[in-house]
């Protein structure tokens, strides 16, 4: 059996108070108490935020925070009856506040970037779009459209002058199309892996992932892909298939997923949460609310904020959540 230097190369050192500069698996004997202890990743958690203004569902969302956040787009009722939207709502930490709708109304739009420099691409409206609005803080502009109109992908990007937009659907069509925008045009790039919809994508233009998804009739996913800029490859899954859930992070090291649907007989709404570190997911803290798919998301891994969607009985939602980090904490090995 091999020992814990053989496989780390140092031995477990001795202190008798807790070491300085702690990282998530180190492990030390404390002499004072006589136990052998390591350092853990703690348990993130949500808080409930301020209602959206327009409930509705099939938004999307850009941001760096959970307290810095815009919500565009969607539906205003259940069923593909409904007429898409054109709201855009402004959060500042305590209330959403309607600004500035976008030029075209549509549902299952893709977008990134912040409160002040945003992006919306493609979605319903109704008939799949090319459609790009670009959002400078205070109104819309439409810009260069989409080479492939698509609705429900995956969108990534830091503001409204560097974008990703992977995957979605053209229905029949599943696409496994990567496009990338730099302020002025979109350029087709390497596609995924695999082609689906209603998947959660999150990072920037150089460095994503795209999770979970489906294709017809009710195909789940939980493949992972990460994008470097030049290919996608497939990592770590999710630890369980989902589609149409909300996401936060800035790269392909960092990022949370959650809400969404199953892959249960009967399409169950969920509020699981998953952690990404790079490597690979870690179950969290669920949502605190019912459970609900086609929400929005924004944010990062540390600060994000989930809002919007439909609850299991097809009703619009306007409720938001708030996510904080998971803390680290020192835990004592059992070793009887």
């Amino acid at each position: 059996m091999s020992d814990y230097k053989t496989i780390h190369g140092v031995k477990v050192r001795s202190y008798t108070t807790d070491p300085d500069n702690l990282i998530v698996g180190q492990v030390w004997y404390d002499k004072t108490n006589k136990v052998l202890q390591f350092q853990a990743e703690g348990a993130g958690s949500w808080a409930t935020g301020g209602n959206l203004n327009t409930a509705r569902r099939q938004m999307a969302g850009a941001g760096v925070s959970s307290s810095a956040a815009l919500g565009f787009g969607g539906y205003l009722a259940p069923g593909a009856s409904s007429a898409p939207s054109a709201l855009n709502e402004s959060y500042n930490g305590s209330a959403w506040t309607e600004v500035g709708d976008l030029n075209t109304a549509r549902r299952g739009l893709m977008g990134n970037g912040t409160q002040t420099s945003a992006l919306a691409y493609g979605g319903n409206a109704p008939g799949d779009t090319a459609k790009t609005n670009s959002w400078n803080g205070t109104a819309w502009t439409e810009v260069a459209d989409l080479n492939s109109a698509r609705q429900q992908g995956g969108g990534a990007g830091v503001d409204n002058t560097s974008a990703l937009a992977s995957g979605g659907a053209a229905f029949p069509t599943m696409y496994a199309v990567t496009e990338s925008w730099n302020g002025t045009s979109w350029a087709e790039t390497a596609d995924m892996n695999t082609a689906r919809y209603g998947q959660q994508g999150f990072g920037i233009k150089s460095s994503a992932i795209v999770c979970g998804g489906q294709t017809p009739p009710g195909n789940y996913f939980k493949l992972t892909e990460s994008w470097n800029e030049t290919s996608w490859t497939e990592v770590g899954d999710l630890s369980f298939e989902r589609s149409f859930g909300g996401s936060g992070g800035t790269n392909n090291t960092s990022g949370v997923v959650f809400g969404g649907t199953d892959d249960s007989p009967t399409d169950l709404r969920t509020n699981k949460v998953e952690l990404w570190n790079g490597t690979a997911w870690s179950e969290q803290a669920d949502l605190s609310g019912t459970q609900f798919t086609a929400m929005a998301g924004a944010g990062t891994a540390s600060s994000s904020i989930a809002f919007g969607g439909e609850g299991p009985s097809n009703e619009m939602r306007s409720a938001t959540e708030e996510w904080s980090n998971p803390t680290l904490t020192v835990k004592t090995v059992d070793i009887d």
